[in-house]
């Protein structure tokens, strides 16, 4: 028998080939679906997100396909302390949070593995788009996944040396398409199931509903200011705003207007025209390093801001905890709240939290 993998399932094709993969390894493995969702919300069944019961259901199936054991870990707390908690925290300061980097850092990638070590297992293994090599100098990095569409290094950047120890990435070889012949290869029941869209915790009401009913400190209203000090209206909470956004703000000027800056104290959202959302340098805090002989001060840099964005060339100048990066060219909507994600060629160095744009 090969060494013994606790496998986070969450019930999409992903997780699921990614099973399939090690078994065809050799390794032992266990299918594990984490518990996130509040008891009280415990019968809700979205089928865009991940973690629902649908998909606790999905992965139980599929372990059955592949005859290995399937276990369900009650991650509740932790969930709702680290994730949800966090979330809120984050936009009543203002900022925009990225809940899923929140959840890989403490839940599938901290209390998981220390699950799975308690259990006596020799790894973990998601089903993210990713690969982990080894350095020359012996160290583990983080690198794109084959697929450079799917890939998923940026909301990894946390991962610190002894969690890529003990973590494997099947499908970071393998591309979207690839991975779905796999399952369908197995016979598994979910090789055609759409990719998760949206938060797994928001459930059918969408975004702004869940946060309108479970944060009602967020729904406090406030100016829509311009630049020069202009009111153009009301708003009814900043949670529905974000720097850069233009949605939404047709109803207060014919201008073509995008938000700027977003004041929690005062409930005031910040509007200007495109020229405005743009600056060259960001302040960066809570820095996570990766490898951390080739993130240092004065390094260069390529800098993700956003899941979505380009890769942007930049040099770091850290002091501490926190780090001033510095933009070869002037970057649009820099969000407070959202990873700054750092990389030298393909290799993930490490990254942080998105302070504030430095104008």
């Amino acid at each position: 028998m090969g060494k013994k993998v606790i496998a986070a399932m969450s019930g999409g094709v992903d997780s699921s080939a990614a099973a399939a993969l090690l078994i065809e390894q050799g390794y032992d493995v266990v299918g594990v679906t984490l518990n996130v969702w509040p008891s009280e919300r415990s019968e809700l069944t979205c089928s865009r997100t991940c973690c629902s019961i649908t998909d606790v259901d999905d992965a139980r199936h599929v372990c059955n396909k592949l005859g290995i054991p399937h276990y369900v870990l009650n991650m509740r707390d932790i969930f709702k302390h680290d994730v949800i908690d966090y979330f809120f925290e984050e936009y009543m300061k203002g900022r925009t949070p990225n809940p899923c980097i929140a959840c890989n850092a403490h839940v599938k990638f901290e209390a998981m593995l220390q699950k799975a070590e308690a259990l006596g297992a020799d790894y973990i293994a998601t089903g993210h788009y990713s690969t982990i090599v080894k350095t020359p100098q012996g160290e583990f990095s983080l690198k794109r996944s084959k697929d450079t569409h799917k890939d998923q290094t940026y909301v990894l950047y946390m991962l610190d040396q002894r969690q890529l120890s003990k973590l494997l990435l099947p499908c970071g070889g393998f591309t979207k398409p690839e991975v779905r012949a796999v399952a369908e290869r197995y016979g598994l029941p979910n090789f055609k199931k759409p990719d998760s869209q949206d938060l797994c915790f928001v459930g059918p009401e969408g975004y702004a509903g869940f946060i309108k009913n479970n944060c009602a400190a967020l729904a406090r209203p406030g100016n829509i200011l311009k630049k020069n000090g202009e009111i153009l209206g009301k708003h009814n909470g900043i949670y529905n705003f974000t720097i850069g956004q233009h949605k939404g703000l047709g109803a207060f000027s014919s201008e073509k207007l995008f938000v700027t800056a977003i004041d929690a104290e005062t409930a005031t959202v910040y509007v200007g025209e495109s020229e405005d959302l743009f600056c060259d340098t960001m302040l960066v805090n809570d820095l996570r390093y990766v490898l951390e002989s080739e993130m240092h001060d004065g390094a260069r840099v390529g800098v993700k801001i956003r899941y979505s964005a380009k890769e942007a060339g930049a040099v770091l100048h850290i002091d501490g905890d926190s780090a001033t990066v510095v933009f070869d060219e002037p970057q649009r909507a820099i969000t407070p709240g959202q990873a700054a994600v750092f990389y030298k060629d393909d290799i993930v160095l490490g990254g942080g939290v998105i302070v504030r744009a430095l104008n």
